[in-house]
């Protein structure tokens, strides 16, 4: 099988996958009919998820900012890019140290296209991306050790993914896996979806049995669990549109606060 035989197998148009699905959530342009009829059932079901979908869009821009401005972090492994859009990873921390140097990891085949094309460092900079799955942390650290230091800090963004994977997959194992690899100084920046309403679980529900990925919900305690071992920076782990919010910034809604994250320092 050709690379290009083997990348339209793998993109899979005639099922949701989950990058295009947020994509047309975020109101992006990058997906197929199947995601945005997959985002529609969301939707009916759960009227507010695009708001959740904006609000963690909210929370990568400030953790990023905070990662940047603040700690002092110049390089990012990011897992689970999503396809392109407004104020991405190195978008937010290059406006801030146009040095910074930023790894995409993602394993769907759109995204990747998509990244090489669009997401373009700044000259003093460096951005690279990865064809790798968050359950083969050992591929993704071995390939982003050709971009990244790691003797020196490093921001890893799990925005979204984990809920990606099962338990059976042992996702405290996974972020474990990654995090020893870190040198000390490193932060870690999590965020899910959670499982605090009924109305949100019938929706991620319907739209596990049509798509190619699986989201898992769980509780804002089983989440905060994966950082176990870190320093959680304040406020600690708590809904995700809460995490630092900007001045100004509108209260979220119950319904639009069913999402934690949390950002922590490993010392």
């Amino acid at each position: 099988m050709s690379d290009r035989d083997d990348q339209d197998s793998r993109l899979q148009t005639d099922r949701p996958h989950s990058a295009r699905v947020w994509d047309y959530l975020l109101g992006g342009k990058n997906h197929y009919p199947v995601d945005s009829e997959a985002g529609e059932l969301i939707l009916q079901n759960f009227p507010e998820f695009a708001a959740i979908a904006r609000l963690q869009r909210g929370f990568l821009v400030r953790s990023v900012r905070f990662l940047t401005r603040e700690a002092g972090i110049r390089q990012f492994l990011d897992i689970g890019t999503g396809l392109p859009t407004a104020n991405n990873t190195h978008e937010v921390a290059q406006s801030i140290a146009p040095e910074s140097k930023i790894v995409y990891v993602d394993n769907d085949p759109i995204v990747l296209a998509h990244a090489d094309a669009l997401l373009r460092s700044a000259p003093e900079g460096e951005c690279a991306y990865l064809d790798a799955d968050v359950r083969d942390p050992q591929k993704i650290l071995a390939q982003a050790a050709h971009t990244l230091d790691f003797d020196q800090p490093i921001g890893l963004m799990l925005l979204n993914i984990m809920g990606q994977v099962s338990d059976a997959e042992r996702p405290e194992r996974i972020v474990a896996e990654l995090v020893e690899a870190l040198p000390r100084g490193s932060y870690v920046a999590l965020s899910d979806g959670t499982a605090t309403d009924d109305q949100l679980k019938v929706a991620v529900e319907a739209y596990n049995a049509e798509s190619v990925n699986t989201y898992h919900l769980r509780s804002p305690e089983h989440i905060g669990s994966f950082l176990r071992g870190l320093r959680l920076v304040e406020p600690g782990l708590v809904r995700s549109a809460d995490w630092r919010p900007d001045p100004g910034a509108a209260e979220a809604t119950r319904e639009q606060g069913n999402a934690v994250g949390a950002v922590g320092l490993k010392e």
